[in-house]
């Protein structure tokens, strides 16, 4: 994840500057996400794991709040409907990664029970992997197609 993390950035890096806080962000909660499995159980490994529940929840709703809202934004002012109507289709994937993260970050503000929490990390990360390919393909259709017309 974190060298398709390395390639958007290539890609599509100081096209926007929103686009590339998101992608800081992204790769601070990667950063994150990958180093809870090094943290032994205890006080250190919940005060990891609240960071990067609360890395998740700022993340998704940047997407959610933001970002998503700006693609879609720069699609219709290039009526770019072919694009958008991909858009849509990747929307509803990565729509359908929001409750699995707010599922994890829920159970995990309210226990302290680290128990399962090998298992939960490996399916946040094919989740996260699913997420991330569908907003880079989002960036991809809803951006970067236009951004030589962008300046």
């Amino acid at each position: 994840m974190l060298e398709d993390l390395q390639s958007a950035r290539e890609q599509w890096g100081g096209v926007n500057d929103t686009i590339d806080r998101w992608l800081r962000e992204r790769q601070l909660l990667l950063v994150d996400y990958c180093s809870l499995s090094d943290e032994p159980d205890g006080d250190q490994a919940a005060a990891k794991l609240q960071r990067t529940c609360q890395l998740l929840v700022d993340y998704i709703s940047a997407g959610h709040f933001e970002i998503y809202d700006k693609l879609i934004k720069e699609g219709k002012d290039f009526a770019n409907d072919k694009a958008l109507a991909e858009a849509k289709g990747l929307f509803a994937d990565i729509d359908n990664t929001t409750e699995h993260i707010l599922d994890f970050n829920d159970k995990y503000q309210e226990t302290d029970d680290l128990s399962s929490l090998a298992q939960d990390l490996s399916q946040l990360g094919e989740t996260l992997a699913t997420r991330f390919e569908a907003e880079d393909r989002m960036i991809e259709v809803l951006h970067n197609a236009h951004k030589d017309r962008l300046h």
